[in-house]
C-alpha cells in the first residue's frame, strides 16, 4: 500500500494479527511429538509390550496414521479454502475455519480409543489447513508493500511459537498418570481458535478481495481504514485504480477457474502456479518436520538423556531464528535468502548424518555436537526458508487464481507433510529401515534441490506491490528479476501506466543487451 509509514501502523497491526492463525497450526504440529511418547496416552491407546512388563507401546503403524492424519486433513482444508476464500472472503473464511478447527479438538479430547482420535486429527486437520491457506492470503492483500515481506513472516514465527509452547505443555503434563496427561495439551487449543476468530471479526476485510467481487465503495472503506485515512484519500484511490487495472487486463485473458491455473501466457500463470507448489514442497523435503515430528523419539533413540527437553530446546531455537528474517526478508530479499538458507541447511544435514553415523549413542560429547549442528540447521530454516516459502506464495499470484492457486500451493505443502510423517517411522524405526541419523543424509541431497530450485524459479519480488509483481513475471525472468525489480522501484511504476512499463522493459533489455556486448569485445581483446 501507498500511504507513507505513518497512516500504515494500523494496517500493519491488523494484517499481523492475523498471524496468530500459525499458533494453531504450530501448536496442534507440535502437540503430536510429545503426547505420543507420554506414557498414560500410550496405556490408552496402546498396548503391554512385553505382556506384564508395564511398559506401554503403540504400533508403528497406528504411530504412522495418527501421527500424519492431520496433515492429510490439512491437504484437503487447504484445496478447500479457496472456494470459501472466494466467496465467504478471507476474513469470515478464517473465522468459518476456526469452527471446524474446534470440532476436531473436542473429539481428540475426548477420545479415549484410536478411531475417535483419528477422526479428530482429521477434522483438526481440515481446519488447520483452511487457515494455513487464508492467513497468509489476507496478510500479502493488507499489508503495506514495503514491510510485507516481514508481517507474512509473522505467520511463521506464530508457528514457531505454537510449536514451543506445545514442547513446553507437553513437559508440564508428561508425567500425569492420568486423563489429564494428554486432554489438557489438546483442549488449551479452544483458546487458540477464540483468540484468531474474535480478533478477525473486528478486522476489515481484504480490500482486493472487495475489488474482485466488484465492492468498490467497501473496497475503498476497507484500505481507508488499514491506511488510517479517509475512503477518498488519494493514496486509496490509487491503489484501488492500480489492483482495478490489474484485475480487468486477468479477467481479458481468462477467468478465474483451476484450469485457468494452468495456461500458459504473457502472465505466465503456469509457471507461477507450479513454481508455488514446487517451493512448499520443497519446504517440506528440507526435513525439517522430522524434527518436530519424531525429534522427542529421534532424540532418545540417539542416547540423548532428556529427549523432552531437547525438543524444547530445538523449539527455542525455531521461535529465537525466525526474528532476524522479519528484518532480512525486505532487505536482503526473498531470493538470495533462500539460496543462503539451502546452502546452510545442505551443510548442516550432510554434518548430522556423518557424526550420526561414526559416533555411539554412549558417546555423550558427540551426542552433543550432533544436537548442535541440529540447533544450526533449524536455525539456517526458522531464518529462511520456513518464512520465506510463504510469504513467497502467497504474493507471485495475481488476483484473479490467487485463492485457488494459493491453495494448491498450501495443499502441496500438506500432502509432502503426510507423506514424510508417515513414511519416517517406517524408514528410521528399529524393526523397518532402521536409518536412523543416516536419514539426514537423505534430507542433505533434498536441498541441494532446493539451491537449484530457487536459483531459476523464484524472482526478487521485495519491495513490489502485489501487482508490480504481475509486471515483473510478464516482462523478466528469475534470475534477471532483481536488475528489473530495481528499475520497477526507480521509476515507481504502475500497472495502470502502460507507458512506464513499456519504458523500463526496454531500458533493461537494452542494459542487458549493452553487458553482454562488452562482455563479447573483452572476449575478442
Amino acid at each position: 500500500m501507498e500511504g507513507g509509514k505513518k497512516s500504515s501502523i494500523v494496517g500493519i497491526l491488523m494484517a499481523s494479527f492475523a498471524a496468530f492463525g500459525g499458533i494453531l497450526f504450530g501448536y496442534d504440529t507440535g502437540v503430536i511429538s510429545g503426547i505420543k511418547e507420554m506414557n498414560f496416552w500410550l496405556k490408552t491407546f496402546g498396548y503391554e509390550s512385553p505382556a506384564g512388563s508395564g511398559t506401554y507401546t503403540i504400533s508403528t503403524a497406528n504411530e504412522s496414521l495418527i501421527v500424519s492424519i492431520l496433515s492429510l486433513g490439512t491437504f484437503f482444508g487447504a484445496l478447500f479454502a479457496a472456494p470459501m476464500a472466494d466467496t465467504l472472503g478471507r476474513r469470515m473464511g478464517i473465522v468459518a475455519a476456526n469452527l471446524v478447527f474446534c470440532a476436531g479438538v473436542a473429539m481428540q479430547t475426548a477420545a479415549t480409543a484410536v478411531p475417535l482420535f483419528v477422526a479428530g486429527r482429521v477434522f483438526a486437520g481440515l481446519g488447520v489447513g483452511m487457515v494455513s491457506c487464508l492467513v497468509p492470503m489476507y496478510q500479502a492483500e493488507a499489508s503495506p508493500k514495503w514491510i510485507r515481506g516481514a508481517v507474512v513472516s509473522c505467520y511463521q514465527w506464530a508457528i514457531t511459537i505454537g510449536l514451543l509452547l506445545a514442547a513446553c505443555v507437553n513437559q508440564g503434563t508428561k508425567d500425569r498418570n492420568d486423563y489429564g496427561s494428554y486432554r489438557i495439551p489438546i483442549a488449551i487449543q479452544f483458546a487458540w481458535a477464540g483468540i484468531l476468530s474474535a480478533g478477525m471479526l473486528y478486522l476489515p476485510e481484504s480490500p482486493r478481495y472487495l475489488v474482485k467481487r466488484h465492492r468498490d465503495a467497501d473496497a475503498a472503506r476497507a484500505l481507508g481504514r488499514l491506511m488510517s485515512v479517509p475512503p477518498d484519500h488519494q493514496d486509496v484511490q490509487m491503489e484501488l485504480e492500480d489492483v482495478k487495472a490489474n484485475l480487468r487486463m486477468e479477467e481479458e485473458v481468462g477467468q478465474s477457474s483451476y484450469i485457468d491455473c494452468f495456461k500458459m501466457g504473457p502472465n505466465k500463470i503456469l509457471f507461477r502456479t507450479l513454481t508455488g507448489i514446487f517451493l512448499q514442497a520443497w519446504q517440506q523435503l528440507t526435513g525439517i518436520n522430522f524434527i518436530f515430528y519424531y525429534g522427542t523419539t529421534f532424540f532418545k533413540n540417539s542416547g540423548i538423556s532428556n529427549p523432552f527437553l531437547i525438543t524444547i530446546a530445538t523449539n527455542v531455537v525455531n521461535v529465537c531464528m525466525t526474528i532476524p528474517a522479519f528484518w532480512a526478508v525486505d532487505h536482503v530479499g526473498r531470493r538470495r535468502l533462500l539460496l543462503i538458507g539451502a546452502a546452510g541447511m545442505l551443510v548442516c544435514e550432510y554434518l548430522v548424518a556423518i557424526i550420526g553415523v561414526t559416533i555411539s549413542v554412549s558417546n555423550q560429547a558427540g551426542q552433543k555436537v550432533l544436537v548442535a549442528f541440529v540447533c544450526i540447521y533449524i536455525a539456517f530454516f526458522a531464518s529462511t526458508w520456513g518464512p520465506i516459502a510463504w510469504v513467497v506464495t502467497s504474493e507471485i499470484y495475481p488476483l484473479a487464481i490467487r485463492a485457488k492457486a494459493m491453495s494448491m500451493s498450501t495443499a502441496s505443502n500438506w500432502l509432502w507433510n503426510f507423506g514424510i510423517g508417515y513414511a519416517t517411522p517406517y524408514i528410521v524405526n528399529p524393526e523397518y529401515g532402521n536409518l536412523g541419523p543416516k536419514v539426514f543424509f537423505v534430507w542433505g541431497s533434498t536441498c541441494v534441490g532446493c539451491l537449484v530450485f530457487t536459483y531459476f524459479c523464484i524472482p526478487e519480488t521485495k519491495g513490489l506491490s502485489l501487482e508490480q509483481i504481475d509486471i515483473l513475471y510478464q516482462n523478466t525472468t528469475p534470475v534477471k528479476s532483481v536488475a528489473y525489480r530495481d528499475q520497477l522501484i526507480a521509476h515507481n511504476v504502475h500497472a495502470a501506466d502502460e507507458d512506464a512499463i513499456a519504458r523500463v522493459t526496454t531500458e533493461v533489455r537494452m542494459a542487458e543487451k549493452g553487458e553482454k556486448g562488452e562482455a563479447h569485445n573483452e572476449e575478442k581483446v
